[in-house]
């Protein structure tokens, strides 16, 4: 009950358990009847609810009765109260059912119904009890009376519930606006009802059986013949109004007329967009002060003017065809068109033109109507747009996008067969790099590279001829489309031109700046089906240029495309290598070659090294698959899973026997290692959670790598140095490492390249590097590393040089961890009497230090 207030509801309730005990007691006073009593009771109630499906509407107004009240009167006088409180809360049940579908009015209709009558019946019974049923006038008036009262108790209880919700009185209007009808018609059918009781009593039961059903009939004709009545009557009111309407639109149709045609002229006289009227032929026949103005004229030079003549060459065409159109097909609803109009002053005009059909009342025959609305202002800012969509804003060039458009317009136009004859639908498309701008970026600033940008932008775009395209894709990175290729040596000999124009020195802010660009190629005629694998293959073959040496261009082949489908192959295969724990270790001894023993060098450690056995390539070269690494951003998961298994690898050993108590452990790290921030973090939970000393544990570091990277990665490997882990310069003597940064730098060690150490002879230049560098590492109390020993005689050649400690097949293979426990148990332990100069310094950094260092 959502829309009842408290008053509202406390009343509803009240008179649905009124009813419901009324009903209670009716049900019990008819139950005690004899068996024939109750099946005419249940006769009457039937046939009263039978009446109540055909109601008879009061004439002129919108209020109905139902003849059941007829019988539910009768069957008070009969049987009493009771069996009449029984059949009206029937027949309002049926009749809520029919017309409400709130439960509350279903509930509250038979209640009330049930509750009036059984209270009036009584009241009835009582009045009779007293006066006695024989005076016929009596009679009559108390039943009539009773009738009347069940119409006001029933009215007034109903009007107060909606009058309750809104907190409002009941009115005395609300009772006399339906007793004229209503009100009547239940006094009608409580005197119906009494003349049937004369008659039952006079007659018996037998004259009712014969003249209810003829009162059903006649109620039945009168509620359909009263039903006819309202719809003839419906039906000549509906057709007087639609005549009378007519006539009304026909005379408001006049006026309008009359009215629209001076509204017209005054709208088309005073409207602010230009509009005009046209014959067929496009012939101006009045032009309003709007279109003069928009198009610079006076009236004179419109009059008689045909409209296509003040229309631009490029749009004319497109109007002619749409005004053909029009002559002579009245059925065609007219056209819409932007186009250029040409200005009185020579400039070009932009208009949305609307054309269609016109005729004046009284005219001989129909023109055209022409509105143009000026969008130059618009079609100015798409342009604009347009530009800034398409082209890049710091070049002007056009970008990635456009580019992208002009390169499918191409690679469709390769495979179209309506090319003109003679016109070659060849192509290449170019993909420039340039080698140092991150340099020129961070050593100058932004905006210095911008400058820089811009300048390069031009000059490449003077080299080409004009119906080639050079666009800005992004960063560094141009592509030139070289349109209507004769023979693919073309795109050759201009590649070259660009190449030697941006060797050119440049100027970018008062620097002179050298530099050099790497350019992939690729022709049409590898048969290109879409643009985005024509872009894909020139990038291919800029980093083929770049990998063979930068400054120069490389050629795109199918053997490209192969090559680095497979890296990506090998990429993905990698990443799921990594994380599946597939990849192995192998382990290079290292010996302490500057001691003499009778039984040759002693193992003093072990250099990790990663292996990868592919599942379907067999065993893949660390060569081929770290560079992968580095590129994918793997390196610093690879490391991790180096350096844990490594150190839990020499812990193992160490505690295997007295010949494993003393190794060390070399791992190298990567510059995306050095670049990492927490890679003393990483380096210290390694050793907290494989229990191996910080001194037993060697970084080596690339000699390129570290000097390219010294000053981000200074403060890391100080760090690691005051840790206690070692540090050792890799591949050195191959790289441009500074003496001064020697001197300064936290490491412990230098590892000669094994490019000196393999074929070293007695008076060979190499000779004479590999002495230099190990006086150098004594010189600045470092250790020095041998690598790639395989003779005798270059073994021979280091310890002669006082080279401490070095690695090779002549010494040892490298190993799986397996094989190295088997091999240790028949080496001896490397205990020297006297330390050699330091590979690496001990930490005496206790282990509860590491472990604050790694939670922190």
């Amino acid at each position: 009950m959502p829309d009842y207030n408290r008053p509202a509801t406390v009343f509803w309730w009240s008179l649905v358990v009124v009813g419901a005990v009324c009903l209670g007691l009716a049900i019990a006073d008819v139950v005690r009847l004899s068996p024939g009593d109750w099946l005419q009771v249940l006769a009457g109630v039937a046939v009263t609810m039978l009446a109540g499906i055909f109601p008879v509407r009061i004439a002129s107004t919108k209020n109905s009765f139902s003849v059941g009240e007829i019988f539910i009167f009768l069957l008070l006088l009969i049987h009493g109260a009771a069996a009449a409180a029984l059949a009206a809360a029937a027949e309002a049940a049926l009749s809520s059912a029919r017309t409400s579908k709130r439960w509350t009015s279903r509930l509250l209709s038979p209640a009330l119904a049930g509750a009036v009558m059984y209270g009036v019946g009584t009241a009835v019974e009582l009045a009779l009890l007293r006066y006695g049923r024989a005076q016929v006038g009596v009679l009559m008036l108390v039943v009539m009376g009773a009738g009347l009262a069940t119409f006001v108790l029933n009215t007034s209880m109903i009007t107060l519930v909606p009058r309750l919700k809104r907190n409002e009185r009941l009115r005395w209007a609300d009772l006399f606006g339906v007793f004229g009808g209503v009100g009547i018609a239940y006094t009608a059918s409580a005197a119906l009802a009494t003349l049937l009781y004369l008659t039952y009593r006079s007659y018996g039961p037998g004259v009712l059986v014969g003249l209810v059903p003829l009162m059903a009939m006649l109620l039945a004709t009168l509620h359909f013949f009263f039903r006819q009545q309202e719809v003839d009557e419906a039906v000549r009111l509906a057709g007087a109004e639609a005549a009378e309407r007519e006539r009304e639109l026909a005379a408001r149709h006049v006026r309008e007329l009359e009215a629209s045609e001076r509204r017209f002229h005054s709208a088309f006289t005073h409207a602010s967009i230009g509009m005009a009227l046209l014959a067929f032929d496009g012939s101006i026949l009045q032009a309003n002060p709007a279109l003069r103005a928009l198009l610079g004229r006076d009236e004179a030079a419109l009059i008689k003017q045909r409209f296509q003549h003040l229309v631009l060459d490029e749009d004319r065409a497109a109007l002619s065809e749409q005004l053909g159109l029009l002559d002579g097909h009245p059925d065609f609803e007219g056209f819409a068109l932007e186009l250029r109009c040409l200005h009185a002053h020579g400039s070009a005009v932009w208009v949305a033109a609307h054309c269609s059909f016109f005729s004046e009342p009284g005219a001989s025959s129909p023109c055209l109507i022409l509105q143009l609305q000026d969008i130059t202002a618009r079609r100015t800012a798409e342009a604009g747009l347009h530009h800034i969509a398409f082209h890049d804003a710091l070049t002007g060039l056009p970008n990635r996008r456009r580019f992208h458009e002009l390169l499918a317009q191409a690679v469709k136009g390769a495979h179209s067969p309506d090319r003109g004859a003679g016109a070659s639908a060849a192509y290449a498309v170019m993909f420039l790099d340039f080698d140092r701008f991150k340099l020129i970026n961070d050593s100058l600033g932004h905006n210095a590279g911008d400058e820089f940008l811009v300048q390069v932008s031009r000059r490449i775009a003077e080299c080409l001829r004009p119906e080639d395209v050079v666009a800005r894709l992004g960063g560094d990175e141009f592509a030139v489309l070289v349109n209507h290729l004769e023979h693919e040596r073309d795109a050759v000999q201009l590649a070259d031109r660009l190449m030697q124009a941006l060797r050119q020195p440049f100027m970018v802010a008062d620097t002179e700046l050298m530099t050099s660009a790497s350019v992939g190629i690729t022709f049409s005629a590898l048969g290109y089906a879409n643009p985005e694998d024509v872009l894909r293959d020139a990038d291919i073959a800029m980093y083929k240029a770049k990998a063979a040496g930068k400054a120069r261009y490389a050629l795109f082949d199918a053997s490209l495309h192969t090559e680095v489908a497979n890296r990506l192959r090998l990429e993905g295969d990698l990443r799921h290598a990594i994380d599946q724990g597939r990849l192995t270790l192998a382990y290079q001894p290292i010996f302490a070659i500057g001691q003499t023993l009778s039984d040759g060098p002693v193992v003093s450690g072990f250099e990790a090294l990663v292996r990868w056995q592919h599942p379907k390539d067999g065993s893949i070269s660390p060569a081929d698959f770290l560079p992968i690494a580095e590129e994918a951003g793997l390196m610093v998961r690879l490391t991790d899973f180096v350096l844990h298994c490594a150190c839990r690898q020499l812990r193992e050993w160490q505690r295997s026997g007295p010949s494993g108590v003393d190794l060390t452990m070399n791992v190298n790290v990567s510059g995306h290692d050095l670049a990492h921030p927490a890679l003393v973090a990483r380096v210290t939970r390694a050793l907290v959670e494989s229990g191996v000393r910080a001194h037993q544990l060697c970084l080596e570091l690339n000699e390129n790598i570290l000097m390219s990277r010294v000053e981000a990665a200074l403060p890391a490997l100080r760090e690691l140095q005051h840790l206690g882990v070692g540090l050792a310069i890799d591949d050195f003597g191959t790289g441009h490492s500074s003496l001064s940064l020697l001197s300064t730098l936290p490491i412990d060690c230098l590892k000669i390249d094994r490019s000196f150490v393999i074929g070293l002879t007695e008076g060979s230049n190499n000779l004479a590097v590999v002495r230099s560098i190990v006086m150098l590492g004594a010189a600045l109390n470092k250790g020095v590393v041998a690598e790639g020993i395989e003779t005798a005689q270059e073994l021979q050649l280091l310890q002669s040089m006082g080279c401490q400690q070095g690695q090779g097949f002549h010494l040892a293979h490298p190993m799986p961890a397996s094989e190295v426990t088997a091999w240790l148990k028949t080496q001896r332990p490397h205990r020297p009497e006297q330390p050699l100069l330091p590979l690496f310094g001990e930490s005496n950094r206790p282990a509860a230090a590491i472990n604050a260092m790694v939670l922190h």
